[in-house]
């Protein structure tokens, strides 16, 4: 039974750890840089006739050139919506249509706007590691409670504490390589 337990515990921290990192991931990809990417506007809420609606669910995404972003909707008539939801999203990007398909071309950052996003990742990735070792913790509390209740040894315990450290330095290095990877593009000119 108690095997069970800590199986139960160990599966579930690879879980929270794995959404943490897929979180850091989202959060990485909404960051703009100076390529067009839809990732930072598909999850964008637009009001479509009085319901509100991620901007994936309502049109296609193409990148014809690096610096354009072309938003094709499947009803013609949300456009007016999205050009709105766009505007007031505070993005730097300009919505023009041409009455089927909007438009959005990705103005070239400048070296001071390329340095403000690496500090704003720097502090994604934290968040990020925080989360990590959050879940690192909520795993050894887990655990402690089953050392009382089900009687598992100190040294089982011992173990598998090591076992959790790995897995966060493991997660951590990976939150670090996107970080570098993000870094690097965003003060690619």
């Amino acid at each position: 039974m108690e095997n069970e337990l800590v199986d139960l515990v160990m599966e579930d921290t690879r879980e929270r750890m794995a959404r943490a990192l897929e979180h850091v991931k989202a959060e990485f990809a909404a960051v703009r840089t100076g390529r067009a990417s839809s990732s930072l506007i598909d999850n964008l809420m637009i009001d479509y006739y009085g319901v509100e609606t991620a901007l994936k669910s309502l049109a296609n995404f193409s990148v014809p050139e690096p610096r354009l972003l072309v938003v094709s909707p499947f009803d013609k008539g949300a456009i007016a919506a999205i050009e709105k939801a766009i505007g007031n999203a505070d993005l730097g990007l300009t919505p023009s249509n041409d009455g089927q398909v909007i438009r959005l071309a990705f103005p070239a950052l400048t070296e001071e706007r390329r340095k403000a996003f690496v500090k704003i990742v720097k502090t994604k990735a934290e968040e990020g590691k925080v989360a990590l070792r959050g879940v690192r913790r909520h795993a050894r509390q887990e655990l402690e409670n089953l050392e009382k209740e089900e009687g598992l040894s100190s040294d089982e315990i011992e173990r598998l504490e090591k076992v959790l450290d790995k897995m966060t330095q493991d997660e951590v290095a990976a939150v670090d390589a996107l970080l570098a990877h993000k870094e690097q593009e965003l003060l690619e000119v």
